[in-house]
């Protein structure tokens, strides 16, 4: 049989393609409908009353989208759609135009540990494996990569922004988005997808699809949402609780769920992000002080500044610095912050801050004594009093 001109939907009808993995169609017609979103095929009138509720949006991006965001209740199959999808990309397309003689596609998988992004893979391995016309594109297999005869492979990565350079991606799958180490840690979920993006660059239709329940609000997946839901445009986010994607879960599970622990279960069912361990600071409360787009204040003369720090040694933690005013009004005014990341030469990081502190024209800094003598002594060599 011919491969081409296959659309998602008809590879999921056909009996010697996915047919046997959804022989209830009507459980799955939610997941349909979002399909058909992403790929730009016609919706009914049920699908795009689902695309307006799931998204708060009007009309579907025409054309479909390259960039899709999940954020869906749990088991509601989230995982195993990625998985289709990168199938559906990895067969049915030929990414051959636009690789060099030799090159490979990756179809990657980024979890936040290789057990994780497994979960996908095994979903893959068996849309693969146990179709006989699909199964003859397999040249090789190991436990963590399937390469096909069309210059297309499979992968799994643990999320690493190291681990994506030198690849060229047709699609890229982020599992479970919201339970990535976030911003304090060496490979930051932000930094891992502005490293990805560069590999697709090149590759017109190359997709981007990230999965997760929600958690809490903050990282790349609420910062998506925040920015992104409800908004016309190529990036679409779908959110959805459990129950809408997949009504073959039992009510009385959820409702177990909520009773055991509501803040948990509105995230873990209902697709709602967490507010009961926010930070310090609510996201809101920060918004409502915060002026968007406004990166720093230069100095101005005639203002007196106040700089505090946050030291580390530099194997794991940032280096942070803050200069700051009060004005006229006696409100407190954040002018310029600075961040090192780890791993960084403390000393190095200490004259880089001390230059900032002088061009606010400081020769003063306060920090706390858990870092011990070696800002007060390198502070020091830059004429910088570490208080």
């Amino acid at each position: 049989m011919s491969l081409a001109d296959t659309t998602i939907l008809t590879a999921i009808e056909h009996e010697k393609l996915w047919a046997p993995w959804f022989r209830d169609r009507a459980t799955w017609d939610a997941w349909f409908g979002f399909l058909r979103v992403i790929f730009g095929l016609p919706l009914s009138d049920e699908h795009l009353a689902a695309f307006r509720d799931c998204t708060g949006r009007e009309a579907p991006p025409e054309g479909g989208c390259r960039e899709a965001w999940l954020i869906c209740g749990r088991r509601a199959g989230k995982s195993f759609i990625l998985a289709l999808v990168a199938c559906y990309l990895a067969v049915f397309k030929d990414w051959r135009p636009y690789l060099s003689p030799g090159e490979l596609g990756t179809v990657m998988v980024l979890a936040k540990d290789r057990r994780q992004a497994r979960v996908i893979f095994r979903y893959c391995r068996a849309l693969l494996t146990r179709v006989p016309v699909l199964k003859q594109l397999i040249e090789r297999e190991t436990a963590e990569e399937i390469e096909l005869n069309n210059s297309i492979v499979l992968e799994i990565h643990t999320a690493s922004f190291g681990s994506i350079r030198g690849y060229t991606v047709v699609a890229l799958l982020l599992d479970e988005l919201a339970f990535w180490l976030q911003e304090n840690s060496t490979d930051p979920d932000s930094e891992i997808i502005a490293a990805a993006r560069p590999a697709m660059a090149t590759v017109p239709g190359a997709m981007l699809l990230a999965a997760s329940s929600p958690y809490a609000r903050r990282g790349a997946l609420y910062e998506a949402y925040r920015r992104h839901w409800g908004k016309s445009g190529p990036i679409l986010i779908w959110k959805a609780p459990t129950k809408a994607m997949n009504p073959t879960v039992p009510q009385e599970v959820i409702d177990r769920a909520m009773e055991e622990d509501p803040a948990s279960a509105e995230a873990e069912y209902m697709a709602e992000f967490r507010r009961d361990i926010e930070a310090f600071l609510s996201r809101e409360a920060i918004d409502a002080v915060t002026i968007p787009g406004r990166r720093e204040l230069p100095r101005v003369e005639g203002i007196y500044y106040s700089a505090f720090t946050d030291p580390s040694g530099g194997s794991g933690d940032s280096f942070g610095l803050a200069i700051a005013h009060r004005d006229r009004d006696d409100r407190g005014i954040l002018d310029c912050v600075r961040e090192i990341p780890a791993p960084f030469n403390p000393s190095d990081a200490i004259a880089e801050l001390a230059q900032t502190l002088r061009d606010y024209g400081l020769r003063e800094v306060t920090g706390d004594r858990y870092a011990g003598f070696f800002p007060t002594t390198l502070f020091a060599e830059h004429n910088i009093t570490y208080v």
